[in-house]
């Protein structure tokens, strides 16, 4: 399992949501490059970011700092936040980023993941948002009546072979991870499965790892201290 430290961005600065709550956003950092360049020093494989505005406007926002991340960092990043058009898709891999995620676009529009998974194969990640259990969008904000395994399921036969599964209400929490929902997954999807949301220390990780699972993405744990990068890259190994 490898680990994957999140930067999510707002108005060009590191920051962490509690919950997905927009207004409940804390600064962690102003310098973005400074940042991503200390997880690649501590032996991170890959990174996750997140345009948080982008998200919300449903396009992106930040796309100069992503774009000259991906220049300038020897690690493939991942990248989502309001893409939702193949041509910003097509751009972004044509600038080194190395996994697009798509979260929105994914449950809006079945045809489109097709067409870029089909075109980019496993560059492509879909972002399956949860609360209690049932999708959401557009940031966050908006809830849906489709139930995650059900989604993961047919993004997995329209030939997706990665997915990011978050439990909202443990984002940011430090509550620990929604492990029996990873769980649960796993028996029905073969994608790659990377768990998101709450993990809050080694034991987390530890569980996780145990599951046999793709990757783990982790965000305010690391920015806390509760999680030092290299030891949770050791713990794997």
């Amino acid at each position: 399992m490898i680990i994957i430290p999140a930067i999510d961005i707002i108005g060009g600065k590191a920051v962490r949501l509690y919950q997905g709550d927009y207004r409940k956003k804390e600064v962690v950092g102003n310098d973005i490059f400074d940042i991503a360049k200390g997880f690649e020093k501590s032996g991170a494989k890959y990174i996750h970011l997140v345009d948080l505005d982008g998200a919300k406007k449903g396009k992106l926002v930040n796309k100069k700092i992503i774009l000259n991340l991906a220049k300038e960092l020897t690690i493939p990043i991942e990248v989502g936040g309001g893409i939702r058009n193949y041509k910003e898709v097509e751009e972004l891999i044509n600038h080194g980023v190395s996994r697009v995620i798509l979260g929105t676009a994914a449950l809006e529009d079945e045809e489109f993941v097709s067409r870029v998974v089909r075109d980019f194969g496993d560059k492509i990640a879909v972002g399956v948002d949860c609360k209690k259990g049932y999708i959401c969008t557009r940031g966050w904000l908006e809830e849906s009546n489709v139930h995650y395994i059900e989604f993961c399921k047919r993004m997995e036969n329209i030939g997706a072979k990665n997915i990011i599964l978050t439990d909202i209400s443990k984002d940011g929490t430090l509550e620990g991870t929604n492990i029996s929902m990873v769980k649960q997954l796993k028996e029905y999807v073969s994608v790659n499965i990377i768990a998101s949301g709450g993990v809050k220390d080694y034991y987390d990780i530890k569980k996780l790892n145990d599951l046999d699972i793709y990757g783990v993405i982790i965000g305010k744990a690391l920015y806390s201290g509760n999680i030092d990068l290299k030891e949770a890259i050791n713990l794997c190994r």
